[in-house]
């Protein structure tokens, strides 16, 4: 891996999650690819308590407005969109873990990618399955450089990351706080600066959160960096 230019993969389980827990490394780091993985609408016309909030009357308006708040964000930081064909466990019932896995593998296959970013998977159970899905393919990913990044909002929810890095060092796993880039070609107020300007673009989802409830988002940026080490004994 270069350490002055890695180029990134970004596997966010929704639209918003990289930029809102990744912004300010995207910032500095343009062509790096977001992968979202519940990218799909609905198979039938519905709508749920959170799009509502959100400000649509359906499913389709909102994935629809989402996929274009996405674009100009990612515009924003001059990064690479990429969606999957899944459908959010709000819409449907959730594909398996192993899809899931050969979907991601397939892409960042023919993606040019040295660094790989996955969530954590906190609090949300659309973000623990993508973890899931994430750590089947690692395994065999290794030579990449493994990073996990802490999900913003969902973040604070007490003892949330505790329980994840004892769940990730039961399963072989070593996570140790490390930043994805020793480098940066910007500095931190330009940085801090595009990720607001981003986040600002999801206007929809933070109506739904309410003011003073995203807070987080605008906060330091964690990472740890995975490797894979022998399976803790039971």
């Amino acid at each position: 891996m270069s350490e002055t230019s890695p180029r990134l993969f970004i596997v966010s389980p929704h639209f918003d999650d990289a930029v809102f827990s990744c912004g300010a490394l995207l910032a500095a780091h343009p062509d790096a690819a977001v992968c979202t993985v519940f990218a799909a609408p609905p198979e039938h016309e519905m709508h749920t308590d959170w799009d509502e909030k959100s400000g649509f009357q359906n499913a389709y308006d909102a994935v629809h407005e989402r996929t274009l708040e996405d674009n100009r964000a990612l515009e924003v930081l001059d990064a690479i969109p990429l969606r999957m064909p899944f459908r959010a466990s709000q819409y449907s019932d959730s594909p398996s873990i192993a899809k899931m896995a050969a979907a991601l593998e397939e892409t960042i296959y023919r993606s040019t990618a040295n660094t790989l970013l996955m969530p954590l998977g906190l609090h949300h159970d659309d973000h623990a399955r993508v973890f899931e899905a994430c750590c089947e393919i690692l395994p065999r990913l290794s030579h990449l450089a493994w990073f996990c990044y802490e999900e913003a909002i969902h973040r604070c929810t007490p003892g949330a990351v505790q329980a994840r890095l004892a769940d990730l060092a039961q399963r072989g796993i070593v996570a140790t706080p490390a930043s994805p880039s020793a480098n940066y070609t910007i500095d931190v107020e330009r940085r801090e600066q595009l990720k607001r300007e981003a986040v600002n673009a999801y206007a929809s989802q933070l109506r739904a959160f309410g003011a003073g409830n995203y807070d987080d988002v605008f906060a330091t940026e964690r990472y740890w960096q995975l490797s894979v080490g022998r399976r803790a004994k039971k």
